[in-house]
């Protein structure tokens, strides 16, 4: 077996969990990220072309996120489609991609902090192409590896909060945290190479390096709230779902987000309930048990 998804989604099932049900109470799930409280860790994934979806898909997108109470990331888009998503109110960290030309980078972070984006980023594993190992071209628009005084140049850019999604090694964990990152997101972009380690099985070691001296964000087949427990258990902050809220969105906008991102939160609490865990911040590995 290669194909990465696989590889995470059967290793997400492999995760089992004890139950606790003494001295357990109600759960909260609120947790605050770069100085903002939320009512749940979980956030939409870094989307992109959800307007292919549903008209105006990206805004409904972020203004489901803002009715949920949740954090919303953007990935690659127009101006005019972060200026209608941070115009609904929703917190929304735009995720920008390693154009060739770092002036096109620099324009999107301007673009992002006039909209009143609530954080910015890079998308880094979306530099080369697998097949070939030459840079990528995405929706026409050509790509290239940076290197880590460019990327620290990107981290100085702005004010706002910067986060690397992509990140999948201690090696990058260590280096975002260095050019002075406030996140990262542990994922492999949706099986974007082959064979590529379950985010989840990396994470142990980089917060064994980094500890949480960054916000860790976990994306990759989170379909439910027990995976987003899951995450938490190994140490996770919070978690990105993307996929799983596709389908809502195209079925009923901005109701089918908030509704799905809910039942998502939701389920987490219930599975907090039933391993006796009040808040976030108590969650850890010792529930956990593998087959």
């Amino acid at each position: 077996m290669t194909d990465s998804n696989e590889i995470t989604r059967k290793y997400f099932d492999s995760l089992l969990l004890e139950m606790r049900h003494i001295d357990a109470v109600k759960p909260d799930t609120s947790i605050t990220i770069f100085g903002e409280k939320f009512d749940s860790p979980v956030a939409t994934a870094a989307l992109s072309h959800m307007n292919n979806q549903t008209e105006d898909g990206m805004a409904k997108m972020a203004l489901g996120a803002k009715m949920a109470g949740c954090l919303c990331f953007s990935g690659m888009g127009e101006k005019e489609e972060i200026d209608a998503m941070c115009a609904t109110g929703a917190k929304v960290i735009k995720i920008i991609k390693p154009h060739a030309n770092n002036e096109d980078v620099l324009k999107e972070i301007r673009d992002a902090e006039n909209a009143g984006a609530f954080g910015i980023g890079m998308d880094i594993d979306h530099a080369f192409n697998s097949e070939t190992g030459e840079y990528d071209v995405v929706c026409g628009l050509p790509m290239a590896g940076k290197s880590f005084e460019e990327m620290k140049s990107f981290v100085a850019a702005s004010k706002l909060p910067f986060v690397v999604k992509g990140v999948l090694s201690v090696q990058d964990a260590e280096k975002a945290l260095e050019m002075g990152a406030k996140g990262i997101i542990v994922s492999h972009h949706h099986g974007i190479m082959q064979s590529a380690v379950p985010p989840l099985m990396v994470l142990p070691s980089i917060i064994e390096a980094v500890g949480h001296k960054m916000t860790i964000f976990v994306d990759c087949c989170v379909e439910s709230g027990l995976d987003v427990f899951k995450c938490l258990a190994v140490g996770a902050d919070a978690v990105c779902v993307g996929r799983a809220i596709m389908p809502p969105l195209k079925e009923k906008g901005a109701e089918g987000v908030c509704e799905k991102l809910k039942a998502i939160t939701g389920e987490l609490k219930g599975t907090m309930a039933r391993t006796a865990f009040a808040n976030l911040s108590d969650i850890n590995d010792t529930v956990l048990w593998s087959l």
